[in-house]
């Protein structure tokens, strides 16, 4: 199925979460299952050939996309999470995002020294999040081998901040 069919079913949900925010609503593409099917097959294709030990999914619809490639590869899927939802020691980044500021935390335990690791999420708009995610995985002990996203909004230039990373969306807007 090509791109474009998934990138159609993106809608666009205007003044959300807050005013003067557009946000790009993925759930036609989650509820569609040939959609989700291609979608989840799209972007395992682009890390296979990496050999990646970890998928690591960000909250909360990285792990929507995250798991379903790490099944697929059939490796580890490890979550970072918002503040409060991880029971055991973890690591904590505070980073900023498009309308305000967070807290991304994952389990110190999450991978073993030197694990490649591959982290995925459903969009890349600033690269706040994104940013801190890579932080907590190389706290971690682990190496990001790439980044990859469904979406990605140009016009907010996350890639800037991300420049130290390979990076790749199948989808921008």
């Amino acid at each position: 199925m090509p791109v474009e069919k998934i990138k159609s079913a993106i809608r666009d949900i205007p003044d959300f979460p807050k005013k003067g925010i557009i946000f790009k609503d993925i759930t036609p593409v989650l509820q569609d299952s040939l959609l989700f099917k291609s979608s989840v097959d799209e972007l395992s294709k682009r890390v296979t050939d990496l050999n990646p030990d970890f998928i690591c999914g960000i909250e909360s619809r990285g792990f929507i996309f995250g798991s379903a490639i790490a099944y697929k590869l059939g490796i580890g899927f490890v979550p970072v999470r918002k503040p409060g939802k991880l029971p055991y020691e973890k690591h904590s980044v505070k980073y900023d995002l498009e309308y305000g500021s967070n807290i991304l935390e994952i389990h110190k335990d999450s991978f073993f020294k030197n694990a490649k690791v591959v982290i995925i999420d459903d969009l890349l708009a600033t690269g706040g999040t994104a940013k801190a995610s890579a932080e907590l995985v190389e706290k971690c002990g682990a190496k990001v081998l790439k980044f990859l996203f469904l979406v990605e909004l140009l016009f907010l230039n996350g890639r800037d901040v991300l420049k130290n990373y390979s990076t790749e969306s199948i989808i921008s807007f």
